[in-house]
C-alpha cells in the first residue's frame, strides 16, 4: 500500500508540473477520489455495498473539503464511517504554513494594514510572488468563508448544546469597549462535536442570547435535549423563553464550585472545596442481588447526591448562611446531568468542551489587543472556529450511545 501510494503521488506530481486547466483538475480529483476509496475499503474490510464476514464498519455519508492545488481548488468528498474515523493520507489535518498564512492575512486586514504592507509581510514569511490583488482576493474569500460558516444550514439533530461567552476588546465609535462573543457548540445524535454558531453582542443580555438562539433555530437547530451553560441571568432567561418542551438545563458544575467558594473566607476554601467534591461523589446504597434499570440507577444516584448536599447545606447554615442558601437555590440545576447515562456524566456536567475553545480564542486574539471593529473580531475568531470544526470532524465521537439519552428535569 505504501509503495503504491508513493508511486501514485510521484506520477501525480509530474502530471501537475506538465499540465494545467480544467482537465487536470478533473483528473486530479478522480485520482484522489480513487485513493480515498481504496483507503476506506481497507478500513472497512470490504468494498462499498459488498457483503463480507470481514467487514468491520461501513460508510456513513461524507463531508466536503476544498483542497488548494497548483491547478486550482478541488472539492473533495471525504467519506465518513459509522464507527471510527477516516482522514485521507494525502492531506495534512492542519498544515502549519496554511495556518500561518490565514492568520497573517486575517490579522493584518482586521488591523487595517494596507495590501502593500501585507504583501511585504507575506514575503518575509516565504510566501513570495503574491500580488496585492491576490492578497485582496484572499481577504474577500476569508469573509465569504466566515459568512458561509455562520449562516450554513444545521441539517443534523443536535441533542446537546454547550453555550458560553467570552469578552474581547474592540473600538466602537473610537472608544475601546468589551464586546461579548457568544458561542454555541453542539453534539449530534451520532455523538459528533461541532461549532454551531458565533456572534458579537454588546453584552450577555437576554435579548442578545434570545436573538442568537432564534437565528440558529432558523438555520435548522432542533432536537435539543440538554443545554449546558453557566448560570448567567440573561442566558438562563433566554433559554427559558426559546427552548421549551423537553429541553433540560445543566448548570455548569465548575462554575457552581467557583461561585460557591467566593462566598467563604480564604482560609476555608480548601475545606469547603473538599466537602463539595465529596457531595458530588455520593453513591446510593443498593441491596445485594437487586437488579435496577438505568433510569432507576440514575434516580437513586440523583437522590443520594441531593441528600448529601442538603446535609452539607444544613451543616453550613450556621457558619456560612450565604453559601448554605446558594447550595439550596442551585443544587437541582447542577445535578441535571445525573438524569442522563452515567457514561456521559464527565462530559456533560460542565462547559469544559467550550471552555477549552475559549482559551484558544483568548490565546490567538491576545496578540491583537484591541480590534478595530466587530467585523474584524468575527473574521479572525470564526477562522479559529472553522479550524476547530475540522479537527473535531476527524477525531473520535465525543459521546457514545447518545440516542438513549433521556432527561426528566426541565428548565
Amino acid at each position: 500500500m505504501t509503495t503504491d501510494k508513493l508511486n501514485l503521488e510521484t506520477a501525480l506530481s509530474k502530471l501537475i508540473e506538465e499540465n494545467s486547466g480544467d482537465f487536470m483538475r478533473t483528473a486530479l480529483k478522480n485520482l484522489l477520489s480513487e485513493m480515498m476509496r481504496r483507503e476506506v475499503e481497507k478500513l472497512c474490510g470490504a468494498a462499498y455495498q459488498e457483503r463480507s464476514e470481514e467487514r468491520e464498519t461501513s460508510r456513513n455519508g461524507y463531508r466536503e473539503r476544498t483542497l488548494s492545488t497548483r491547478v486550482g481548488d478541488i472539492d473533495l468528498e471525504i467519506p465518513k464511517l459509522r464507527t471510527g474515523t477516516y482522514f485521507p493520507s494525502f492531506l495534512n489535518p492542519r498544515r502549519r504554513w496554511e495556518m500561518a498564512f490565514v492568520n497573517v492575512i486575517s490579522e493584518a486586514y482586521l488591523l487595517g494594514i494596507s495590501t502593500r504592507k501585507v504583501e511585504a509581510l507575506m514575503n518575509s514569511m516565504g510566501a513570495k510572488g503574491v500580488s496585492r490583488s491576490e492578497v485582496s482576493r484572499v481577504a474577500q474569500l476569508l469573509d465569504e468563508e466566515v459568512n458561509n460558516f455562520r449562516t450554513q444550514p444545521l441539517t443534523k439533530t443536535y441533542t446537546h448544546l454547550y453555550l458560553d461567552a467570552t469578552y474581547i476588546k474592540a473600538r466602537v465609535e473610537r472608544k475601546s469597549c468589551s464586546r461579548a462573543l457568544l458561542i454555541a457548540c453542539g453534539v449530534s445524535e451520532a455523538g459528533e462535536r461541532e461549532v454551531l454558531g458565533v456572534t458579537i453582542a454588546e453584552s450577555e443580555s437576554t435579548e442578545s442570547w434570545k436573538s442568537f438562539f432564534e437565528s440558529m433555530k432558523l438555520r435548522g437547530l432542533r432536537g435539543v435535549k440538554l443545554i449546558i451553560s453557566d448560570a448567567h441571568s440573561g442566558l438562563k432567561a433566554a433559554i427559558q423563553k426559546v427552548f421549551t418542551g423537553g429541553t433540560s438545563w445543566q448548570r455548569c458544575r465548575v462554575h457552581f464550585m467557583r461561585e460557591a467558594l467566593k462566598l467563604v473566607k480564604h482560609e476555608q476554601k480548601k475545606e469547603i472545596a473538599s466537602k463539595l467534591s465529596l457531595a458530588f461523589e455520593a453513591r446510593p446504597q443498593i441491596e445485594e442481588g437487586k437488579t435496577l434499570t438505568q433510569g432507576e440507577l440514575n434516580e437513586r444516584r440523583f437522590l443520594a447526591v441531593f441528600r448529601a448536599f442538603k446535609d452539607l447545606s444544613g451543616e453550613l447554615e450556621r457558619i456560612s448562611p450565604k453559601l448554605s442558601a446558594f447550595i439550596d437555590d442551585g443544587i437541582e440545576d447542577v445535578l441535571t446531568y445525573l438524569h442522563f447515562p452515567e457514561a456521559h456524566h464527565r462530559k456533560i456536567h460542565s462547559t469544559n468542551l467550550i471552555e477549552r475553545l475559549n482559551c484558544e480564542i483568548k490565546r490567538r486574539s491576545r496578540v491583537v489587543s484591541i480590534f478595530p471593529n466587530d467585523e474584524s473580531i468575527l473574521r479572525l475568531i470564526t477562522m479559529i472556529l472553522i479550524e476547530q470544526n475540522d479537527d473535531w470532524a476527524s477525531s473520535h465521537r465525543y459521546l457514545c450511545d447518545i440516542s438513549n439519552s433521556q432527561a426528566s428535569s426541565q428548565v
